[in-house]
Formats: C-alpha cells, sequence, structure tokens
C-alpha cells in the first residue's frame, strides 16, 4: 500500500512541477512574443545526422501546461479510485507513457517525432482501453487500435510525401510552398489523419466504444490528450489548409458529427457514454470552427473544453464508484442531497459545457457562435451550428433531471459518502480553472479584439436556443420518456437515432465481416479440415501406424526376433549373390 502511494505521489509532483514551469515559460513568452526553436544532434554517422528538434511558443506552452495539469489531477485521483488494483503501478506507467506521447506530438515540428507521438497515443490508449481484462473491452481497444491505424498510415504516407522537400521540419516552407501541388496532397493527408484521431464522421463510432477504460483514463483521453492530438496538428497546420476544398468539405462532416452526437446522447442512458458523446460534439464544433479558418479560436475551445470535461469525468467515475460500478443514469436520483461536493462539481462542469455566462465554456462558444453568425455560410451550417448548440443543453438538463431531481432508484439499502477527500481535492481543483480558465486564456490568448457587429436578434440567438433546449430536456425528462419514443417517432428512426446513425455498423462491421467469415472458412476448411489431414493429423496418424509395429518388435517374443534375423541374414546372402 505504501508503494501504491509513493509512485502516486511522485508522479502527481512531478507532473504539477513541470506544469508550474510550463505557466511561467508561457507567461514569459507571450509577454516577449518569443519562439524558440532547438535542434538536438542525437547521432552523427559519416554523412548521416538524427536530430531532435523542438518547438517552443506560446501555444505548445499553454497546452503543455493543461495536459500536465489535467494529467496531475488524474494520477492524484486514481490514488484513491484505483486503490484496490493489484496492478497500480503499471497503470500510473501507462498513464505517464501517454502524456509522454502526447508531449512528444505538442513541441514537434518534425513530421517523424510528431509520427512517434501520434503512434505513441494509439498503442498506450489501446492498453488502457483493454485495461479492465473483458471481451467488451477487447473489442473496443480492437475498433480504437484499427480506426487509429488509418491515420498512422496517412501520417506514414504524408512521410514519404515530404521527402520530396528534403525535410521533415513542415514549419519552414509551409508559407511558401503553399500553392504546391504536393502541399496540397499533404494537406489532404493532415486532414485525414487528423479525421480518424478526432473521431469526425466517418470515424466516429471507437469515441464511445472507448469507455470500457477506467474512468480515470477516460478524464484524460477525451479531455486534452488523444481526441483533441488531431484538432492540434491542423490548428498547426491551418496556413497550408486554409481554402482548400477537403477543408469545406471537413467543415460539413464537422458540422454532421457535431448534430449526430447531439441527437445520440439525447438517447443514451449509460452515464459515461452521455458525457463520450458530449465530447464528440465539442470536437465537431472545434473542428468546424477550425475549418472556418479561426484556429485561435478552436485552440482556446480546445483549452477551455478540456478542463470541464476532465472534471465531469470525474465526477462521473465518483457516481459510479459509490454506486457499485453501475452506469445507468435511470438506476441514479436524488445525488444532490446525498453527495453535495461532488453534485456541486458536476452542475458546474455541466453549466460550462452549456456555455452558462462566466464559466469558461461561455467565453469560447460564445464568441465561436458570434463569429459563425457574423460569416457568410450558408443557411445549413448555421442551423448545425445553432441547433447542436441547443442539444447540448437538452442532454445536460436531461442528465441533470435524472442524477439531481429523480427519486433515488437503487436498492432501498445503500451508501453513497461524499467523503473522499483525494478524489474531491483532485476534483476541486479542476473546478477552479473551470470557473477562471476561460476569462484568464481570453486575456493571454488574444493580442487584439474580436470586433463583432450583430443585430439584437442575432446577437440573442444563443440564449433562445439555450432555453428552449433547456426547457425541452426538462419536459422530456418529466414525462415518460418510453412513451414519449413510441409517440413522436418509429422504432425505426429511434434505432437509427440511437445507433450513431448506424456509424459503427457502416465504418467497421461492413468492413470487418466479410474478412472474418473469410477468416472462419480458412480456418474450417484449410486448418480443421484438408490441413488437419495431410498435415498434423495425418503425420500423427502414420507415426502411430509405425510405432504400433515397432512396439510389437518390443514385446520380448524370441519367434520375432529370430524370425527378423533369419530375414535379415537371407536379404545379406541375396544382396551378396547378385
Amino acid at each position: 500500500m505504501l508503494y501504491k502511494n509513493s509512485i502516486c505521489f511522485i508522479s502527481f509532483f512531478f507532473l504539477f512541477f513541470f506544469m508550474l514551469i510550463n505557466f511561467f515559460f508561457m507567461m514569459f513568452f507571450i509577454m516577449e512574443n518569443m519562439v524558440l526553436f532547438l535542434e538536438w544532434e542525437i547521432i552523427s554517422f559519416n554523412s548521416m545526422n538524427i536530430v531532435m528538434s523542438i518547438l517552443l511558443d506560446w501555444m505548445s506552452l499553454v497546452f503543455m501546461m493543461f495536459v500536465f495539469l489535467i494529467s496531475s489531477s488524474v494520477i492524484y485521483y486514481s490514488k484513491s479510485y484505483m486503490l484496490n488494483e493489484l496492478n497500480l503501478s503499471r497503470f500510473i506507467i501507462l498513464v505517464l507513457l501517454f502524456v509522454f506521447s502526447m508531449i512528444l506530438l505538442i513541441i514537434s515540428p518534425n513530421m517523424i517525432s510528431i509520427f512517434l507521438g501520434w503512434d505513441g497515443l494509439g498503442l498506450v490508449s489501446y492498453c488502457l482501453i483493454i485495461y479492465y481484462q473483458n471481451i467488451k473491452s477487447y473489442n473496443a481497444g480492437m475498433l480504437t487500435a484499427l480506426s487509429n491505424r488509418i491515420g498512422d498510415v496517412m501520417i506514414l504516407m504524408l512521410i514519404s510525401w515530404m521527402m520530396n522537400y528534403g525535410s521533415w521540419n513542415y514549419i519552414f516552407y509551409m508559407e511558401f510552398m503553399k500553392n504546391d501541388y504536393s502541399m496540397k496532397f499533404i494537406g489532404v493527408l493532415v486532414i485525414l489523419a487528423a479525421m480518424t484521431k478526432s473521431a469526425q464522421i466517418p470515424f466516429s463510432s471507437w469515441l464511445p466504444a472507448a469507455m470500457a477504460a477506467p474512468t480515470p483514463v477516460s478524464a484524460l483521453v477525451h479531455s486534452s490528450t488523444l481526441v483533441t492530438a488531431g484538432i492540434y496538428l491542423l490548428i498547426r497546420f491551418n496556413n497550408l489548409l486554409i481554402d482548400m476544398l477537403a477543408l469545406k468539405l471537413l467543415l460539413l462532416l464537422s458540422g454532421l458529427t457535431m448534430f449526430m452526437a447531439g441527437i445520440c446522447a439525447n438517447y443514451e442512458y449509460d452515464l459515461k457514454k452521455i458525457i463520450a458523446l458530449s465530447t464528440l460534439s465539442q470536437l465537431g464544433l472545434m473542428m468546424s470552427i477550425l475549418s472556418m479558418g479561426f484556429g485561435d479560436l478552436a485552440f482556446f475551445h480546445l483549452l477551455t473544453h478540456a478542463m470541464f470535461k476532465a472534471l465531469l469525468f470525474m465526477c462521473a467515475g465518483m457516481i459510479i464508484h459509490m454506486m457499485n460500478d453501475i452506469q445507468d443514469i435511470r438506476l441514479m436520483g436524488g445525488l444532490s442531497i446525498n453527495i453535495p461536493l461532488t453534485s456541486l462539481c458536476l452542475n458546474f462542469s455541466n453549466l460550462s459545457l452549456c456555455g452558462i455566462p462566466f464559466l469558461s465554456g461561455f467565453y469560447s462558444k460564445d464568441v465561436i457562435l458570434e463569429m459563425v453568425s457574423m460569416s457568410s455560410l450558408n443557411i445549413m451550417m448555421y442551423y448545425l451550428y445553432y441547433i447542436s448548440t441547443g442539444l447540448t443543453v437538452f442532454y445536460t438538463m436531461r442528465l441533470f433531471m435524472y442524477l439531481m431531481i429523480s427519486d433515488f432508484n437503487l436498492l432501498s439499502v445503500y451508501n453513497l459518502y461524499d467523503e473522499d477527500y483525494i478524489m474531491i481535492k483532485s476534483m476541486l481543483l479542476l473546478l477552479f480553472m473551470s470557473l477562471i480558465s476561460g476569462s484568464f486564456l481570453s486575456w493571454m490568448i488574444f493580442s487584439y479584439p474580436y470586433m463583432i457587429f450583430l443585430s439584437l436578434n442575432m446577437k440573442l440567438m444563443v440564449v433562445y436556443i439555450s432555453l428552449l433546449g433547456g426547457m425541452l430536456g426538462l419536459l422530456v425528462s418529466l414525462m415518460n420518456v418510453y412513451s414519449m419514443n413510441k409517440f413522436l417517432m418509429s422504432y425505426n428512426l429511434s434505432f437509427f437515432l440511437t445507433f450513431m446513425w448506424f456509424m459503427p455498423n457502416l465504418s467497421t462491421y461492413v468492413l470487418n465481416y466479410n474478412f472474418l467469415i473469410y477468416g472462419q472458412n480458412l480456418v474450417k476448411f484449410l486448418d480443421m479440415g484438408w490441413g488437419e489431414i495431410y498435415k498434423s493429423q495425418g503425420l500423427f496418424n502414420i507415426l502411430k501406424y509405425y510405432s504400433i509395429i515397432y512396439s510389437l518388435y518390443q514385446l520380448n517374443n524370441f519367434k520375432i526376433y529370430l524370425f527378423s534375423f533369419i530375414l535379415w541374414m537371407m536379404i545379406l546372402l541375396l544382396m551378396l549373390i547378385l
């Protein structure tokens, strides 16, 4: 137990210490408007040198600071959450490897080292998703690994294509080679890679499946690390991608992802899956605003979202932990009476997700929606943005009603407590950051003001949509949800909306099913059929037959020995005569 506590505390201490160092460096870099490019020659052999490049600017430093802060909170939280885990040190090492891979990706201006971080994230996420060893975890891990492998292949193709330029340091020639045909191809590969990592349509099915991982891992993966890697890469490549047709297509797909995730979250009853689908919706929002050319706004929302989403997962983990690992929200209720501190953190993070004024989510979402209102987009994208915002408030209000207001529906004998101070302390740290990070970042990041001119109705559109979504969520929660579904829509439509627009079937089962059937036939007809007769079983039968014959010679039967001796002598005699 002492060893477990020490490894958690040491990891937490170092990550928090690095976070503080990053904070002071970030302040200095922003004030001095400074960029640091470091090259470290690892090995030089004849004419070949292997060089590690590091890019430190305000963006990489502030992102690293947030990753260190969230990962330190998650490890401190895991000290209590994973208390009965026998292999806690293995879990902590995997989390630290995950953080290291993300840091490598953040500070790299070189496509090779970016790929090392990118692939490291994919491999370690697979190990963390299958941490609880059961068939559901294995399936989810394989789905995640194979989906992310598509992005890895895109990055490999991008690396090979970049050999045309003689350097993998993309920041050197991105500006003046913008109109080159090869760079257009590189841009398309970057977009495809980012779509797989950030789970945009048609690669969305892996993100809710990744909920099979332990909750501390979900808090880390779905806030600041794995799913944001694609967004971060696109922000770095943003100057290259502007005015590309592929980016316009990405705008449509990310808008549909945002809309689809919002609808599915309203039909879901698994607490962790609701929060995962809300992450998917916010990733769609970041991708879509990035596709419109506002990379700084996407980065701003990425950071504010990381804080309240990590807090939301931690609160969900504490609730699941206390309710004997039950995740169904229909069995919860009345939590605000029994666990007030956890409920406080949960409600603040939920309100921040909705964009309630002066919480962190408000500062980023409000500016994003107002920039959308000012831009010359078509009406479809405008509707997708605002309906998705309304759906966010809808499922948040539904979650609030099920968890806080309705009656407790579990066993009559239960023990809900709010005294796990280790978890509470880590959650309160993120609660404080969820309150102040929006205003703090808006002062730090934007050195120039955005001038927004809108009519009064356009300005209040966010308020109208939020109020409408909240009222609908309240109404649906108060009514009997089953009868409401039967009344409003047919079974097929609700099935379509619940299962992510058949995304798992289309993107996974359709591709895998035929190969699996082919593999089954190979096993059946070759390994267990002809191969069995002519290889293993055939060889076994021949050896068995010969061994039976040899055993007859070994039964000390004098006649057989004598007969074999005479036979042998006759054969020798015949050979001599001939």
